[in-house]
């Protein structure tokens, strides 16, 4: 049994016990270190007189004491047997008169005042648990109490608002594309914000080469604007398609363009709006490209998951369309095609896109049956150039000369746009050939990431795991910057406690890489873990930090980028019948087809 008091047991027991063996005792902070009121003339330095009477006093106040701190530990930890301490989420600050719970009730009927609207407010029970679930998630969220949609800043202040009053955790949806639970309510219940209605391009200033998008604007639509207004500027960062510009701040994402572009915590993020659990708004920086004034307090909000602010706007760096050409090229193994893409890479050569599919993924693909080519069952490297014509050439002869110093087979340049885009369709299509190829499997997509060199290593440590415990894995992923996707395939939940373990061993071993067990999908509730090992002790006690600084009352998106939540409240009784029913046909927010790419995988 651990002891909680405000200084370790044992060390307040020393100090009182040295300050016994002291002939002349002082005043010092020994005794206020464990009290906060001033400490009583009883102690005053007149009354340290080195006798035997006070001798015997000293010893028995220092037993009273000692006593006082034990008996107070025994009782914390007994009525508090089941937790664990948190890493990020911190214990609610609350006032001591109150219950230190939800008001769910309270909160739900003062939303409804606020928004009045037919449907603006919802508690219909297939809509607490679709909004709580991602369109493809290997970590199932747990139902809301109450869903709000809204449509503008203004609406977010106003839920926040009630959210805090009523202390109420509130979760932000926007997409719903997330692949690490990061959207499941907390055990307490929570209201959901949706913020998909806000859709809205607001600016598009070409000649600055940048927009200023709401939260719920996805990145195709985004890009399908600019082309259909003849603007020949694109946004670059293409994680799952149909991802929101607000859940790709909040998971720091980045995609297949990364190895050129970079990702979310790049400067393609010029400034956010952001809604505090404070109610404030504020807006991190000006549209400048550049700024040294004061904390880049934009990427405090990028990776945060919406536990430190809900975002509703941001100003986006735009990137010139340039014509593209697509090459392909073939390996024996993995560890000679990422060292081929090691040496290109340092070489200089100029490419948009460098990705991978294994052998197992190619098989996948050619039993799919989309594309018109039956590919090689070989490792295979999927080149993206960029520029004129000339560059792409340059570029790929580059590329293909380096390629053959490492025994690479049937090099091939695309004729033409026309037909790149034939062939990358190939590589967007992994995922579901991946899933397709096991019929009546789902899958679990892992998103490791180390640095480029090391990834031999690890794809070849991640086959051996899924060779030893009987598990159908195809690879594909970001070999230009060391990220790879593994999509797990599994019948049942004994076959799932398998892949939970394969999962487990992967993610533990990139960390031991240098790496990260999350490249591009955050951390959310599944990925949560691993982050302490990662990231040291004193890292994560300085987020910790920053999220009590900010959220004092640990409302906004608990749970989230750390151990299990730590709310301080309790599940009301109103709403436990209602979070216990069961949902035999789920019904996602935002249904997606087959064609809809929900990973970057």
């Amino acid at each position: 049994m651990s002891f909680t008091t405000s200084r370790p047991f044992q060390q307040i027991f020393t100090n009182v016990l040295k300050r016994l063996s002291q002939r002349n005792l002082r005043p010092s902070s020994t005794f206020t270190n464990i009290q906060s009121k001033p400490i009583t003339n009883t102690l005053h330095h007149s009354n340290y007189l080195p006798t035997t009477q006070h001798g015997f006093r000293y010893a028995l106040l220092a037993g009273g004491i000692s006593f006082s701190v034990v008996l107070a530990g025994i009782i914390h930890a007994t009525r508090d047997k089941s937790r664990t301490p948190p890493l990020i989420d911190t214990p609610a600050k609350t006032n001591p008169s109150s219950t230190n719970s939800p008001d769910f009730p309270g909160a739900i009927g003062a939303l409804l005042q606020a928004f009045p609207g037919k449907g603006i407010v919802s508690t219909d029970p297939h809509e607490l648990f679709a909004y709580a679930q991602s369109s493809y998630s290997q970590t199932p969220g747990l139902p809301h109490t109450v869903v709000v949609h809204v449509q503008s800043t203004e609406d977010v202040v106003k839920v926040v608002n009630i959210s805090r009053k009523h202390l109420v955790p509130i979760v932000p949806y926007s997409g719903g594309t997330s692949l690490e639970g990061n959207l499941s309510a907390p055990r307490a219940g929570s209201i959901c914000i949706d913020l998909s209605a806000m859709n809205k391009i607001l600016a598009i200033n070409e000649s600055d080469a940048d927009t200023v998008c709401q939260a719920g604007v996805t990145w195709n639509d985004l890009n399908e604007t600019l082309r259909e207004k003849g603007i020949p500027l694109f946004f670059p960062l293409d994680p799952g398609r149909d991802a929101t510009i607000g859940g790709m701040i909040s998971t720091g994402c980045s995609g297949t363009n990364a190895v050129k572009y970079g990702t979310a915590r790049g400067e393609w993020i010029l400034n956010a709006t952001v809604v505090l659990p404070s109610g404030e708004v504020i807006k991190t920086r000006q549209r400048a490209r550049k700024s040294s004034a004061g904390f880049d307090l934009t990427k405090l909000f990028i990776g945060a998951e919406g536990t430190l602010g809900i975002v509703t706007e941001a100003t986006l760096r735009l990137a010139p369309l340039l014509p593209t050409r697509v090459a392909v090229v073939q390996f024996p193994d993995v560890r000679r095609a990422t060292n081929a893409v090691c040496d290109v890479l340092n070489q200089g050569a100029a490419m948009q896109c460098v990705e991978i599919i294994d052998e197992l993924g190619i098989k996948a693909l050619n039993a799919f049956g989309t594309s018109d080519k039956v590919w090689p069952e070989k490792v295979t490297l999927f080149f993206k150039f960029q520029g004129a014509e000339d560059v792409i050439r340059n570029n790929s002869n580059l590329v293909a000369r380096v390629m053959a110093q490492h025994e690479a087979t049937d090099y091939r340049l695309a004729e033409n746009e026309e037909e790149g885009e034939l062939i990358w369709q190939d590589r967007r299509n992994a995922l579901f050939a991946g899933l397709a190829y096991l019929p009546g499997c789902k899958g679990w997509i892992t998103d490791v990431c180390v640095p480029v060199s090391k990834l031999p290593d690890l794809i070849h440590a991640a086959k051996k795991d899924f060779e030893e415990l009987g598990l159908v894995a195809p690879i594909a992923g970001h070999v230009g910057d060391g990220n790879f996707h593994a999509l797990v395939l599994y019948r049942d939940e004994t076959e799932l406690a398998l892949v939970r373990e394969a999962v487990s061993r992967i993610n533990r071993k990139a960390i031991e890489l240098e790496g990260t067990c999350t490249g591009e999908h955050g951390v959310g509730t599944g990925k949560r873990e691993y982050l302490l090992s990662e990231l040291g002790q004193g890292t994560v006690s300085l987020m910790r930090m920053i999220k009590q600084t900010i959220d004092p009352h640990n409302l906004f998106n608990p749970g989230k980028v750390s151990e299990p939540n730590h709310t301080g409240i309790r599940r009301t009784p109103l709403f436990i019948q209602c979070r216990s029913q069961l949902y035999p046909e789920p019904v996602l927010a935002n249904p997606t087809s087959p064609s809809t790419v929900v990973s970057s995988m």
